[in-house]
C-alpha cells in the first residue's frame, strides 16, 4: 500500500512538461516510465510491420499469384498433350477440308469454262441473257474474287431454278447484289453479280512486293 501511495504521489507531483527532458528521465516515475516503454515497443513493432512484415505479405500474395498462373498454365499444357493426338488428326482433317475446297475454287484458265457453265445453267432455266461479262479482278488477303455481271430476264421460278443450278455447279459460285425489276406480267429483268474466287499463289504475292 505505501508503494502505490508512493507511485501515485510521484504521479501527482510530476509535471507532464518533463516529457520534453529526456536528460532528467531517471528520476520520472515509474508509471510514467512504464508506459513510455510500452509506446517505444509499440512503435517498433509498427514500424518492423510496416518496414518488413508488410514487404514479406506483399511478396507472398505475389508469389501467389504467379503460382496460380504457372498452375493454371501447367494444367492447360498437359490438357493439350493428352489431346495432342486429337488435335493432329482434326489438323489433318482441315488440311483435307482445304485442300477440297481448293479444288472447287476455278483456276485462270477455267475461269472462261465458268462463265460458259452458268450461262448453261442460266439457258436450261429458261433465262434469256441480255449480258453476261467478267468485271476486274478484286484481290483479297488470301484470294481474289473474281465478278461476274449477270442481266437476264426470266420468271420467278425461272429465277430460282437458275439459283440452284449455280449452287449445284463443281466450282464454288456465289450470288450477290439482286436487283429485279418487272418487265411484264409474266417475265421480270434480273440483274446479279456472281462471284467466283481463285486461291492467290505465293508466286503471285512475290510479285505484288
Amino acid at each position: 500500500m505505501s508503494s502505490m501511495k508512493q507511485a501515485i504521489d510521484e504521479l501527482r507531483s510530476f509535471d507532464i512538461a518533463d516529457l520534453s527532458d529526456f536528460d532528467n528521465i531517471g528520476v520520472w516515475p515509474a508509471p510514467v516510465k512504464f508506459v513510455l516503454t510500452l509506446l517505444v515497443i509499440a512503435s517498433c513493432l509498427s514500424a518492423g510491420y510496416f518496414l518488413h512484415i508488410k514487404n514479406l505479405r506483399e511478396q507472398y500474395v505475389r508469389q501467389q499469384s504467379e503460382e496460380s498462373a504457372l498452375r493454371q498454365t501447367f494444367e492447360q499444357k498437359a490438357f493439350l498433350a493428352a489431346n495432342l493426338e486429337q488435335y493432329r488428326d482434326q489438323t489433318v482433317e482441315m488440311e483435307a477440308a482445304f485442300s477440297n475446297l481448293l479444288r472447287q475454287l476455278p483456276s485462270e484458265t477455267e475461269v472462261p469454262g465458268l462463265v460458259d457453265d452458268v450461262t448453261n445453267t442460266g439457258l436450261g432455266s429458261g433465262l434469256e441473257f441480255a449480258n453476261i461479262e467478267l468485271s476486274d479482278e478484286v484481290t483479297q488477303e488470301i484470294y481474289i474474287e473474281l465478278p461476274i455481271e449477270i442481266d437476264v430476264a426470266g420468271s420467278y421460278h425461272d429465277f430460282a431454278t437458275f439459283v440452284s443450278g449455280v449452287a449445284a455447279l463443281p466450282r464454288i459460285v456465289t450470288l450477290h447484289d439482286f436487283e429485279i425489276v418487272r418487265q411484264d406480267n409474266v417475265f421480270l429483268n434480273m440483274n446479279i453479280t456472281a462471284k467466283t474466287y481463285r486461291y492467290k499463289e505465293e508466286s503471285q504475292d512475290l510479285t505484288n512486293l
